[in-house]
């Protein structure tokens, strides 16, 4: 096989090494904690506004906040937006939910795209139950979506130690 001529010849480390440089410049500037806190934000009214899909009944309105590809454990694993949807649809049968949620805490990861909520699950009555988190993603329409969430049962547990 003859040489390739002059111009496309390259070594490897050098092919390396502007790959990197063209991967550097076409990253996104990294955001800064105010971002991250303002995203939080966002991200904290999104879960208020899906656990107000339960409370008003609107079980469409729930679909739109859960992913395509999400995945959400509960007493059996659920792949896939039709799926949750399907195995969520009994709680919102009735003039009443049967439970509500709400978010005390949201982290933001460093790209400000994927972020993890968290919060208190209640009966009607206002006794915690469980715990639920959610990884959240913003997709590609902007609007920001569950990838993942899990309920954890509430427990009397005892403070960390400092």
């Amino acid at each position: 096989m003859p040489p390739l001529p002059r111009p496309f010849r390259t070594t490897l480390p050098g092919f390396l090494i502007g790959a990197f440089a063209m991967a550097a410049g076409a990253a996104p500037a990294p955001l800064t904690s105010a971002d991250l806190e303002a995203v939080a934000q966002q991200v904290m009214a999104a879960e208020t506004a899906f656990a107000k899909t339960l409370a008003d009944r609107q079980i469409d309105r729930f679909a739109d906040f859960v992913a395509e590809d999400a995945v959400f454990r509960g007493a059996a694993l659920r792949l896939g937006r039709a799926e949750v949807v399907n195995n969520w649809r009994h709680f919102f049968d009735g003039p009443l939910p049967p439970f509500s949620w709400a978010p005390d805490a949201v982290t933001v990861a460093a790209d400000g795209r994927t972020a993890l909520s968290t919060g208190p699950v209640r009966t009607p009555d206002g006794r915690m139950v469980s715990r639920f988190t959610s990884i959240w993603r913003k997709d590609a329409d902007g609007h920001w979506r569950v990838v993942v969430d899990q309920g954890v049962d509430a427990c009397e547990c005892p403070p960390p130690p400092k």
